[in-house]
């Protein structure tokens, strides 16, 4: 099949640096996971009376309020939480891209890790799952 040595060894080196390559993407992406795993993201408002933190899903894990709060009606409220909620998530959305732009590098992979990201920290507006 192979016409003479060296394109065997040739077809040889090829496979292994193939190799070779998989294995390090698999170990930059168990890395990226454990990374992820840990962000966290932040926000406050422009008035200072409202604290978030989402954990790496975006769900609400630290909300903290300031005193102030109880002058302002409690729609008031609850809208600076969802807007400040909204802006932890885009905090943590920058730090995913950040990490996996790091770790991946310029790969395809990293437009596909942080349109996931996006599409489920921070939804269409219109959209229905929006509205829950």
């Amino acid at each position: 099949m192979w016409a003479d040595d060296a394109a065997l060894d040739a077809a040889g080196r090829r496979l292994d640096e193939w190799e070779s390559s998989l294995t390090e993407r698999a170990e930059r992406a168990k890395i990226l996971s454990a990374t992820m795993r840990d962000l966290t993201g932040t926000a406050r408002n422009s008035d200072r009376t409202v604290d978030v933190t989402v954990d790496s899903t975006g769900l609400l894990i630290d909300l903290r309020l300031d005193e102030r709060i109880r002058q302002q009606p409690a729609t008031h409220t609850a809208r600076q939480i969802l807007e400040t909620t909204t802006a932890a998530r885009a905090d943590l959305l920058r730090q995913v891209s950040d990490a996996a732009t790091e770790s991946l590098g310029d790969d395809a992979s990293v437009q596909a890790i942080i349109d996931s990201y996006r599409s489920r920290l921070l939804p269409d507006p219109d959209s229905n799952d929006a509205r829950r």
